[in-house]
Order: structure tokens, then C-alpha cells, then sequence
């Protein structure tokens, strides 16, 4: 894949893969920021540094979601289930950091837990890259912070470590209150990842594409991550396979409506896959 040039005036190695992240998702924007610029604060945006070290900043943002369960579904949901959900609500958001400047233009950013910022009622981030990983004929491979890597499987360890480091320490804060251990929570962490690319790929119109790199990053022997990208197709008799994925971890949605789970669920038969999907498409 040819890497792209940095733009005039732009400077950044990862801003051309977020300035298309926000065209094609609405739901998201990423604003980096300078060596001298102080975290955003107040107004709903949280560091997830203190979400990894638990306390109030957990308490107050897992507070968000057990107020909307009960707004949207009329009674409260278990403790873990909410713990559960407010996790995929920030992990799916934070995987798409590293792995669309990867899946772009071949740039690995690494962002530890205390160098980014959410506020998810805007689909808002606020970063501070802290390096990055690219291949040797990379225009960025000279900048400041660039770490060169020899080749694309390299890069895709450089993936999985900037996901984990940025991860682990959220999953630590979170995996008490889920009621979940490694295994598990890594499991979760590996659906965010596939799941995130998988979306914003389809709206780029590179779908395919991504299947392919994502089974990649993921053939199954890549701890602390659980299982493979899981992509598979159903078989139909009267019609093309259609894809599909099963997810490593379920979300729990379930303990609030038993009949409507997600179209990758385990818990989801094909039958019901094969209904969804025709009636999406």
C-alpha cells in the first residue's frame, strides 16, 4: 500500500486518517493536541487515564449509561451489564485512534491512557501522540517521534501493543465492576477492534479490504488478545453467502430485551443473522 505524502502545512503524521475518520463518521472527531495544550476538562469530557485508576471519574461516567438504560429501556440494568456497556462505549472509540491511521496510511500512533481525552455526547477525542510506528518508505519515517518498523507484520505487532497499552490499564479499572478477568476482558477488547475497523471501513467503501488486514491482525495466536477477527460467510440456498462475524465476548444486552441481541452475538443463530442482514441490506 502507498503511503500517502503529509499534507502542506499539516504536520501531523495521523491527521490526514482522522480528518477522514470525521468525514465518513459523523458520530466521532479527533482534535490532536500541542506539546503545550492542556487536556480538555469539564463539560462532560473525561481523561481516560482516570478512568483507568477507577474512583470517581468511573463512578461519574458509568453514572452516564445507568441513567440512560433506565431513561431508554425503563428499568435499571445489573451493575456489570452497565459497567459492560460503558466500556464498549469508550473502547470502541479508542481502538479507531490507532487502528484508522494504521488501516489509512500505514502509521501506528501511541497513546497511553493518560493521552487521551472523550467526551462521548459529542463523539469527541482529544489526543496527545506519543510517537509513532511506520514502514521504512514512509515520507514520515523522518519526523520527530517516528519509530521504523522492517515490514507489515511488524506494524501490525505495533497495532496490537498501542491497543493494549492504551487498553489495559482501562480494562483493569473496568473488569471489577463487569464481573469479568483477562480472558474475558481481552475478548471484548479484541471485538472493539474488529468491530470499529469493520464500520468505519464500510463507509469508506473498503469493506473488504479490511477483512483481510483485521484476520491479519488477528490469525489467533496473538495474546493478551482472544480468538481471531472471526469473520465467516452464511450459507443461503437462494442467494449469495452472506458475511458475517461472531464475536469473541457478548455485551450483555440481552438481560434487557432477551429477543433482540446483537447480529454477531453468539447468542444469535444464522437464521436469525440471515433475517437481519437481508432486512439491513
Amino acid at each position: 500500500m502507498t503511503v500517502p505524502a503529509l499534507l502542506p502545512g499539516l504536520g501531523s503524521p495521523v491527521g490526514t486518517a482522522y480528518a477522514r475518520l470525521a468525514e465518513v463518521f459523523a458520530g466521532l472527531s479527533v482534535t490532536e493536541l500541542g506539546a503545550g495544550d492542556p487536556a480538555p476538562s469539564g463539560d462532560g469530557w473525561v481523561l481516560a487515564g482516570d478512568l483507568a485508576a477507577g474512583g470517581p471519574a468511573l463512578d461519574a461516567f458509568l453514572a452516564w449509561d445507568d441513567a440512560q438504560v433506565r431513561r431508554d429501556y425503563g428499568r435499571p440494568g445489573r451493575p456489570d451489564v452497565i459497567a459492560s456497556f460503558g466500556l464498549h462505549r469508550y473502547a470502541w472509540s479508542a481502538c479507531l485512534l490507532v487502528t484508522v491511521p494504521w488501516f489509512l496510511t500505514r502509521r501506528v500512533p501511541r497513546l497511553p491512557a493518560g493521552s487521551v481525552s472523550f467526551q462521548r455526547e459529542r463523539g469527541r477525542m482529544a489526543v496527545r501522540v506519543d510517537g509513532f510506528a511506520c514502514l521504512p518508505d514512509d515520507p514520515a519515517a523522518g519526523l520527530p517521534g517516528a519509530r521504523v518498523v522492517d515490514g507489515e507484520e511488524s506494524l501490525r505487532a505495533e497495532v496490537r501493543a498501542a491497543v493494549a497499552e492504551h487498553l489495559g490499564p482501562v480494562l483493569a479499572a473496568f473488569g471489577p465492576r463487569m464481573r469479568r478477568r483477562g480472558r474475558a476482558l481481552w475478548g471484548m477488547a479484541t471485538d472493539e477492534v474488529v468491530e470499529g475497523l469493520w464500520y468505519v471501513a464500510h463507509l469508506l467503501g473498503e469493506e473488504r479490504r479490511a477483512v483481510t488486514e483485521l484476520e491479519l491482525l488477528f490469525p489467533g495466536t496473538t495474546a493478551p488478545y482472544v480468538g481471531t477477527a472471526g469473520f465467516r460467510e452464511i450459507a443461503v440456498p437462494d442467494g449469495d453467502p452472506l458475511p458475517t462475524r461472531d464475536r469473541a465476548s457478548c455485551c450483555m444486552f440481552y438481560t434487557l430485551r432477551p429477543e433482540d441481541t446483537c447480529a454477531t452475538c453468539p447468542r444469535t443463530c444464522d437464521a436469525d443473522r440471515v433475517e437481519r442482514l437481508r432486512r439491513d441490506a
